[in-house]
């Protein structure tokens, strides 16, 4: 059991690693290695979408080989974390069109918002369940 789920996790992060990496190029090929080849960077855009897909799959594969308790802790936490993204996150680009605050609302800043809101729920409801 404990080698089957080191290997799904393990598929996971290399399928982790391998979007975040082409994300990268997706977003800096066009200005620092292909200068705006129109072909180029559509084909990374969507290589990145196969490998956000394939990274979405393998994340479903290890949480359907989770047991009952560790799937309530994991639907809790991204349950809070997908309430709270759609307020926080709407909230944000509300504040920016309206110029209540000075820069431009940031997408990066949302993902790091979801980021952490999944792992602090994770943590408070593994404390909480224990």
């Amino acid at each position: 059991m404990k080698l089957e789920r080191r290997k799904r996790i393990i598929k996971l992060a290399v399928w982790t690693w391998s979007w975040v990496a082409t994300l990268a190029i997706a977003t800096f090929g066009p200005q620092f290695i292909w200068d705006d080849h129109i072909f180029l960077t559509t084909f990374a855009i969507i290589v990145n979408l196969v490998n956000g897909i394939l990274m979405i799959l393998a994340n479903r594969d290890l949480f359907n080989h989770f047991d009952e308790f560790e799937r309530k802790i994991h639907l809790e936490a991204m349950a809070l974390t997908l309430g709270l993204s759609v307020v926080a996150g709407l909230t944000y680009s509300l504040l920016d069109t309206t110029n209540l605050i000075s820069g431009d609302a940031e997408i990066s800043f949302v993902v790091m918002f979801i980021g952490i809101t999944y792992l602090v729920s994770v943590i408070v409801n593994l404390r909480r369940f224990q």
